[in-house]
């Protein structure tokens, strides 16, 4: 069981959702986007130079909180594999049915292969739901992070932040 001192340490929906590093309400609706759970003033910019259309600014000074545009956000997980936080993850609310997609980035082997049944953890490692894995990024340039995209009911949108294989 967690202790006080770290139920309070495990970021909360509420606070990333009241942070600049969220997308508007119901923008996940239109297609994927980032949500960016950074809440500390860290030194820290690859989500800005990682993101080739401009949607994240971090700025000056460098521990400035991320800045999502979501207008400008493609979804296209860049920004997810190069967090070294491992604090960005891809929403996506635009299909049909009872399912939204999350894209989470994993450091795990043995990496999950695309159809595989897991089970969707939250931020504090508590299992919530089953999940399928849709989808498997692994690209060079993600520097041996994987982005992988898991189907998750609805409900669990803003919590399914890792998996347990």
């Amino acid at each position: 069981m967690l202790d006080d001192i770290e139920k309070n340490a495990i970021v909360k929906w509420e606070d990333v959702r009241a942070s600049r590093g969220c997308a508007r309400e119901g923008r996940a609706k239109k297609g994927p986007v980032a949500v960016i759970e950074c809440l500390q003033e860290i030194p820290c910019n690859p989500c800005e130079t990682g993101c080739r259309f401009g949607a994240i600014a971090v700025g000056d000074p460098m521990t400035s909180l991320p800045i999502l545009d979501d207008e400008k956000c493609t979804g296209c997980g860049n920004c997810v594999a190069v967090c070294p936080g491992l604090a960005i993850f891809i929403e996506d609310e635009s299909q049909e049915g009872v399912e939204a997609l999350v894209s989470i980035p994993f450091e795990y082997l043995p990496v999950p292969e695309r159809g595989a049944v897991v089970r969707a953890i939250d931020r504090s490692g508590r299992g919530i739901c089953d999940a399928r894995v849709t989808n498997v990024r692994k690209p060079k340039g993600f520097n041996k992070t994987a982005v992988v995209t898991i189907a998750v009911p609805r409900e669990y949108v803003h919590e399914a932040r890792g998996i347990a294989i």
